[in-house]
């Protein structure tokens, strides 16, 4: 990386949303609260960039993000809370703290010994609870995996990935039993449950969950939209048509998906 260029860029940049902040309606009128649901989006714009794979793209949405954040340190630096500086030179700090065995004498033989020496760093530094750094408002499906995985960490977990399988197909069987209750509170309980152990699993077989049922929505957004493609090509209405035809569209979507 051309650091030179690097710093003489983020200046130019620093520039440009000072000026804006202080020239432009609607920057002037931004606040903490009214950036945070942009900063969502912008985040979930760049997830969805990383998994077309569009590098043009990540570029771009990289960008916004990164101006979110310059934005917010700006706000800061207004109220004499903290500056840009101050919030490189904190994460600078915690890197540093993080990484013992680079920055210090301690010796680890892989990245599951990293993230543990990370978490024990935390709960030393502050931390109430391993679980902390999980953020309330994270997705379910994404938090159940981030749970998990803290708890990992610590050694509070499954130590053969059929344990984790045997513990889904009871799960599983649960959920059928709390079907036959016709209890919607017990039913619900135990679909989290069983979709709680799925997470887990995926952990253990190396998949990512959120991008294993993104990839799923494509796909099924892709195959639908066949269908409804070719029965209007085939002058027909998707009301008016029976399952079986338009598992006829569906299945020739997957042939050709998979040629």
């Amino acid at each position: 990386m051309d650091l030179n260029r690097a710093q003489e860029e983020l200046i130019k940049l620093q520039e440009v949303v000072y000026e804006l902040r202080q020239k432009c309606p609607w920057d002037k009128e931004q606040t903490w609260e009214s950036l945070r649901q942009m900063t969502i989006e912008e985040t979930f714009e760049l997830t969805d960039a990383i998994l077309e794979g569009d590098k043009k793209e990540i570029r771009k949405e990289l960008g916004d993000v990164f101006l979110h954040i310059l934005f917010y340190a700006m706000i800061a630096e207004e109220e004499l809370s903290f500056d840009f500086a101050d919030v490189c030179e904190s994460l600078r700090v915690k890197l540093i703290e993080r990484h013992p065995h680079i920055y210090g004498e301690v010796q680890v033989n892989n990245s599951a010994e990293v993230k543990q020496n990370w978490e024990k760093i935390k709960l030393k530094t502050g931390s109430k609870s391993v679980l902390s750094g999980v953020p309330k408002s994270l997705p379910s499906l994404i938090k159940a995996s981030r749970l998990q995985d803290k708890a990992s960490s610590v050694g509070f977990d499954w130590s053969e990935r059929h344990q984790v399988l045997d513990k889904v197909k009871e799960e599983l069987a649960e959920l059928e039993e709390a079907i036959g209750s016709e209890s919607k509170e017990h039913i619900e309980a135990e679909f989290g449950d069983l979709l709680f152990s799925l997470v887990n699993y995926a952990r253990f077989i190396d998949v990512n969950v959120d991008n294993a049922l993104e990839r799923t929505n494509q796909k099924f957004i892709r195959r639908f939209n066949f269908l409804e493609a070719g029965a209007l090509e085939d002058g027909k209405a998707l009301k008016e048509m029976s399952l079986e035809e338009m598992d006829a569209y569906w299945n020739k979507a997957k042939a050709l998906e998979n040629k």
